[in-house]
């Protein structure tokens, strides 16, 4: 098949494994606008297939794993063994997994990237896991090769426990950091978005939309954005069809006002500076 040419506006790599996770968070951002689940999944030959496709145009992308919980899809080894070495990987991951038995099957090669933040990057939640247990994987994984970092939604009720887990992190030498909490909490909203009317309100806007994501969901499709994704509206192609290209353009969106978080918040980009936007959007429907 010919090669898919991610246009050098794109600044991530979504790979989806799986939307289905062996936790269940109460402020997960999966949620927050929906999600249709039991997605048909691809194979590990069948993602080795699609992600060879990719063409960068621009900055040399990694492709970040994430889900869900992409370690528990059934070819998740065969999956990352299959991505030629060309391409540089990321994994986001609540390391629920053995350390050794991942480092059986993978290289240390394949995670450890230079980059200003892990390349594995686990996500600690309080109310579904415990600490210690989470903490000793994480150094384990760390002597076995890997570049890890550990993470935390600064949820409102867990700055207490963020707290505690940070002067231990420090002690361990584990690198660990906090991700802003989007949502609604007791009445009030939290994160910082680039449209203070672009999620969690009850009116709809029609907007024009142009993503600088390439978001891919488990059986392959690709998406303009995480809302889409979730809830399964609209794939604008496959990366398994023969024909598909990215089209860089503006498209025509009805759901603004229940934007995913993900899609509009303002963040660190791929160099971890500030100010980055996933989306681009615009009313002039002209």
């Amino acid at each position: 098949m010919k090669e898919v040419l991610v246009p050098s506006t794109y600044k991530y790599v979504g790979v989806f494994l799986t939307l289905s996770c062996n936790l269940s968070c109460s402020y997960c951002i999966n949620h927050l606008v929906g999600l249709k689940s039991g997605r048909k999944l691809l194979s590990g030959q069948e993602w080795g297939r699609a992600l060879s496709r990719l063409k960068f145009t621009g900055p040399k992308l990694p492709l970040t794993l994430q889900g869900g919980e992409p370690t528990i899809h059934k070819h998740f080894y065969e999956i990352v063994n299959s991505i030629h070495d060309d391409f540089e990987l990321d994994l986001l991951t609540n390391i629920q997994f053995d350390p050794k038995v991942f480092a059986q099957n993978i290289s240390t090669k394949k995670f450890n990237r230079d980059a200003p933040y892990a390349p594995i990057r686990v996500s600690y939640h309080p109310e579904t896991m415990d600490f210690d247990e989470t903490k000793n994987k994480v150094l384990e994984l760390m002597n076995l090769g890997f570049r890890v970092g550990l993470y935390t939604v600064a949820h409102p009720d867990a700055m207490e426990e963020i707290e505690r887990i940070k002067v231990i992190c420090e002690r361990e030498g584990i690198d660990f950091r906090t991700k802003e909490f989007l949502g609604v909490h007791q009445g009030v909203r939290y994160g910082q978005y680039r449209w203070d009317d672009a999620c969690f309100v009850t009116e709809r806007k029609n907007c024009l939309c142009k993503t600088t994501e390439l978001l891919i969901d488990p059986f392959g499709d690709v998406y303009r954005c995480h809302h889409d994704l979730y809830n399964k509206i609209s794939p604008v192609g496959n990366l398994l069809d023969p024909d598909f290209e990215i089209e860089d353009i503006y498209r025509e969106c009805a759901f603004f006002g229940n934007c995913n978080p993900c899609d509009v918040k303002v963040k660190n980009n791929y160099l971890q500076e500030f100010g980055h936007t996933s989306v681009d959007i615009k009313f002039d429907l002209k």
